[in-house]
């Protein structure tokens, strides 16, 4: 079982992001330490009123100097809302950066904001999507392609760097709906498991994965990766009410987006927040979490977790004891 590192990259208005970096470099050198294996972050565009974030691609640049040995990526990027020959190019110079350990993380998006300011229509995204992974993939492994799709024509292009890896760099396509996750069984090479789905909507939507792994013509899927949010605290009895703040602001922010999987939670989650967090995040004493991780490898055959451990406003030495409280909980898996 491989665990990873999901950065909070979204803070408050008004945060200072100065130190607020320097947390996250601390938090990327523990984690390693720790025994992590992957490093991941986040991507919005124009995240709205009273948050301000970080882009994930030359944020993870930065931080894969402090992540030697480390698989890092993306989960997810917008995909379809980006030109896939910049995409493609981006991601083979990170693929340099991390050591041929680069994963692309992808996904259609779902804010009205975002393809808005983009130019791109939202009922094109998925054509966009499944036209720009086949041609990024071509890109990764032909000298020269030439194209004429629907969106998108080169005509005897190169890219200007290619992989480490001669057949490419993975592509994990994020989902929580089922004709997302059947897609990502059918084109990826992962399903990246979301953060908001409950564990009986996980076992529901993996039956749609296996259906589209099944219709396949593509290798055997060798990652089964789980996003979840963690939190270790040193007592069942008071590690929700620690992150209680940080974790209900990151969720009503999902909640005004539109977020899928908040769904008929959105308008009660104050109220709500304990029942809704019971099946989602994992959060409690590492005995608590060690079962929790125990039940959705035995559920759902996952190996390989992605793990968000900071929220907005959340204390970095909180945050700090749990990567630790983790990494002895990885030391036995």
């Amino acid at each position: 079982m491989k665990v990873g590192l999901y950065v909070a990259t979204q803070w408050p208005e008004g945060t200072d992001l100065g130190p607020q970096l320097g947390n996250l470099l601390e938090q990327v050198r523990r984690a390693r330490a720790a025994g992590f294996k992957s490093l991941w972050a986040a991507h919005h565009y124009v995240v709205g009123p009273g948050m301000r974030m970080f882009q994930p691609t030359p944020l993870l640049a930065r931080l894969a100097a402090e992540a030697e040995g480390m698989e890092a990526g993306p989960a997810i990027l917008l995909l379809s809302m980006m030109n896939p020959v910049m995409v493609a190019e981006e991601a083979a110079t990170l693929d340099w950066l991390t050591g041929g350990r680069y994963v692309l993380g992808v996904g259609i998006g779902y804010r009205q904001e975002e393809f808005a300011v983009t130019g791109v229509p939202i009922k094109e995204r998925v054509g966009r999507f499944v036209e720009s992974i086949e041609l990024m993939r071509r890109l990764w492994r032909e000298d020269r392609v030439s194209h004429k799709g629907r969106y998108f024509h080169l005509d005897d292009v190169g890219l200007s760097l290619r992989p480490v890896r001669p057949d490419g760099i993975p592509i994990w396509i994020g989902g929580s709906a089922e004709p997302a996750v059947r897609r990502a069984g059918e084109i990826g090479d992962g399903w990246l498991m979301s953060f908001s789905p409950s564990g009986a909507d996980l076992v529901r939507l993996m039956a749609a994965y296996r259906q589209g792994l099944a219709a396949s013509k593509r290798p055997p899927v060798q990652d089964m990766p789980l996003c979840r949010e963690t939190y270790v605290g040193a007592s069942n009895a008071t590690a929700l009410d620690e992150v209680r703040g940080p974790l209900l602001y990151k969720y009503q922010a999902y909640a005004a987006w539109g977020n899928y999987g908040v769904g008929p939670h959105a308008g009660r989650l104050a109220e709500e927040f304990p029942g809704f967090a019971r099946d989602r995040f994992m959060i409690g004493d590492e005995a608590f979490v060690r079962d929790e991780i125990q039940r959705y490898r035995d559920q759902l055959g996952v190996n390989h977790l992605v793990l968000r451990m900071q929220w907005p406003g959340m204390d970095q030495a909180l945050v700090l004891k749990s990567i630790e409280r983790m990494g002895r909980i990885a030391a036995t898996l």
